[in-house]
C-alpha cells in the first residue's frame, strides 16, 4: 500500500522550554499529520543524548531522553508549579535547542517533581516491566552523578569491573538516587505511551530509529563488556567509523566500540533480539541504522585520530538476518542501506525482505548513472528528498554545481513557478516507492540554517534546529494533502 510521512524529530517541535517535548505541540503535530493525509511520523532515536548531543551516541539503548518530558504535563499532574519553571532560562534562541542550558536545568526541575512524588502501583508496575534494563541504567546514572560525570572506565576499579561486593554496597548507598532515575524513566514512558497511543488512534504510525552502535561510555558496555571488542583492561581494541569518501577526506571516526560478533552469534543474538523487541514495543516501524555494517564494517585501531587507516571486517551477515526473521518475524524494519554498498549488502537486505532507502539528493551526478534516480526504484523501498544527515533541498539547489541543478531540473521537469523544492517533493511522492518520507524542513522550503546534522562534525549546529511557533499551518497541511492524494498515498 502506498503511503507517506514526514521526518521531524521531537526536539524540533516549538515550545517554551528550550526543546521540543511530548506535550501539546507534539499532539498538535499529530493532528497536522492527519490533516495533511500522512500515515507516518519518522523521528530520530528517543534515547538520552550523549557526546555532542547526538541521539546516535546514547548511554542507553533502552532508556528515554528526559529532555523530552513535558513540564506542563507535570504541572497538570501537580508535581510542579508553573512559577517554578517559568523563571528558568531554557534557551537563547527560539529556533535552536540549547543543550547546555537543558543539561544545567532539566534534572533540577525533575528533582523538584520527584520530591512531591508518592510512588504507587503504576510506578511499581513500570519498574517491574522494565526490570531487564532499568536497575542497571538507574545505577549507572547515579554513579555518573557521584563521580562528577566521569565515564564508567574512570570509576574505581571495583565498580569499573562490577565486582559483586562493591555493586551490592553501592546499590544500597545510592538507593534514593536509583529510585529518582527510575522515576524519570517512568515519566518519560508514561508521556511517550500517551503520545504514541494518540498518534495510532489518529491513524499515524511512528517510524523509530535504532543506531547500530552504542558508545563506550554506555550502560550496555559497562554491564556486558563481553559483547564488545575490549581488552582485559576494558579498553577498546578497535572502534567504528566509515572510510574516506567524496564527503570526508579522512573518513568518519565514530569511536564506538565494535561488537564481538562471535559471542553474539553463540548466544543466538539474544542481546539484539531484546534490543529490537523493545524498539518494536516503542515504535510501529524501525529504521535500522547503518545496515551495511551487518555485512561488513569499517574497523579502526583504537587510538588512531582519523578513520583513514581502518579496514573492512566481515559482519554477522546472513546468520544475523536469519536470527531476526526467526525471533522477531513480524517486526517491520527499514534498512538504512546508504553509504558504500556492495552486492553482498543488497543481498542481505533482500534476504530480510526489508525496504532500503532512496535519497533524491544523491541522484543527480550527470557524469555517472545513479541508483537513486526514480526510474530505477522498486516498490519495496522508501524514497526521501533528504534525511537528517543531508542538506535541506533548498540548500542543495543553492550549493550544487550548475550541471547537477540542470540535470535535476530536466529530469524532474522543475519550474520556478512551482518551485524547485516542491517539484522535488512532487517527484518523490510520484515515485513507485511504497513509502515516501519528506523532511519537514523541505515542506517549509527552509535553507541551510535548518539542517539537522553535519556528519563527522561537532558543533552547536548539529541536532539543534527547531521549528518556529506558528510555522506549521493548516494551509501547509492542505497543500501537502492535495499532493499526497494526487499520487495515491492517502
Amino acid at each position: 500500500m502506498r503511503s507517506s510521512g514526514i521526518l521531524m524529530h521531537i526536539t524540533s517541535l516549538p515550545g517554551p522550554y528550550g526543546v521540543g517535548t511530548m506535550g501539546k505541540q507534539a499532539f498538535a503535530f499529530v493532528d497536522f499529520l492527519k490533516d495533511a493525509g500522512q500515515r507516518l511520523w519518522q523521528i530520530l532515536p528517543l534515547t538520552p543524548t550523549g557526546f555532542g548531543d547526538s541521539p546516535y551516541q546514547s548511554c542507553s539503548t533502552f532508556a528515554g531522553n528526559h529532555y523530552l518530558i513535558d513540564l506542563d504535563v507535570l504541572v497538570e499532574d501537580g508535581l510542579l508549579d508553573q512559577e517554578e519553571i517559568a523563571g528558568i532560562r531554557w534557551c537563547r534562541k527560539e529556533e535552536k535547542a540549547d543543550f547546555g542550558l537543558l543539561y544545567n536545568n532539566r534534572l533540577k526541575v525533575l528533582r523538584l517533581a520527584y520530591s512531591r512524588f508518592d510512588g504507587g502501583e503504576a510506578f511499581d508496575a513500570f519498574c517491574d516491566r522494565s526490570s531487564a534494563w532499568l536497575p542497571d541504567f538507574a545505577l549507572f546514572m547515579a554513579l555518573k552523578e557521584r563521580y562528577g560525570g566521569k565515564p564508567w572506565y574512570e570509576w574505581p576499579e571495583d565498580l569499573k569491573h562490577r565486582r559483586a561486593d562493591a555493586m551490592a554496597q553501592i546499590r544500597e548507598e545510592l538507593a534514593q538516587e536509583i529510585r529518582f532515575y527510575s522515576f524519570v524513566q517512568y515519566l518519560f514512558f508514561t508521556q511517550w505511551e500517551a503520545l504514541h497511543g494518540y498518534a495510532n488512534d489518529c491513524g499515524i504510525q511512528i517510524i523509530g530509529d535504532v543506531p547500530i552502535y552504542v558508545p563506550l561510555d554506555s550502560v550496555e558496555v559497562w554491564s556486558q563488556p563481553q559483547l564488545f571488542e575490549l581488552d582485559r583492561k576494558l579498553n577498546p581494541i578497535a572502534v567504528a567509523g566509515c572510510p574516506p569518501d567524496g564527503f570526508t577526506e579522512d573518513g568518519q571516526l565514530w569511536g564506538n566500540p565494535l561488537y564481538r560478533w562471535s559471542v553474539h552469534k553463540k548466544q543466538g543474538y539474544q542481546w539484539w533480539l531484546e534490543r529490537l523487541a523493545a524498539a518494536g514495543r516503542m515504535y510501529d516501524v524501525i529504521r535500522l541504522d547503518h545496515f551495511r555494517g551487518f555485512e561488513a564494517y569499517w574497523s579502526v585501531p583504537f587510538g588512531h585520530k582519523t578513520a583513514r587507516y581502518g579496514k573492512w571486517v566481515k559482519g554477522p551477515g546472513m546468520s544475523f538476518v536469519k536470527a531476526l526473521k526467526k525471533g522477531l518475524p513480524d517486526l517491520p524494519l527499514i534498512a538504512e542501506d546508504l553509504g558504500f554498498l556492495t552486492q553482498e549488502v543488497l543481498d542481505l537486505r533482500d534476504a530480510g525482505g526489508w525496504p532500503g532507502m532512496k535519497v533524491l539528493q544523491f541522484a543527480f551526478d550527470p557524469k555517472e548513472p545513479s541508483d537513486y534516480l526514480p526510474h530505477t526504484y522498486v516498490h519495496n523501498s522508501v524514497c526521501y528528498t533528504g534525511t537528517h544527515d543531508n542538506m535541506t533541498m533548498r540548500q542543495w539547489f543553492e550549493t550544487a554545481s550548475k550541471e547537477e541543478v540542470e540535470f535535476a531540473a530536466a529530469y524532474m521537469n522543475l519550474s520556478k513557478k512551482e518551485g524547485y523544492v516542491w517539484g522535488t517533493i512532487r517527484t518523490a511522492l510520484a515515485s513507485v516507492s511504497d513509502l515516501c518520507v519528506i523532511q519537514l524542513q523541505d515542506y517549509l522550503n527552509l535553507d541551510g540554517k535548518a539542517r539537522m546534522n553535519f556528519p563527522g562534525t561537532l558543533s552547536d549546529s548539529n541536532w539543534t534546529w527547531r521549528a518556529k511557533d506558528g510555522i506549521i499551518t493548516k494551509d501547509l497541511a492542505k497543500k501537502i494533502r492535495e499532493l499526497t492524494r494526487l499520487y495515491a498515498r492517502i
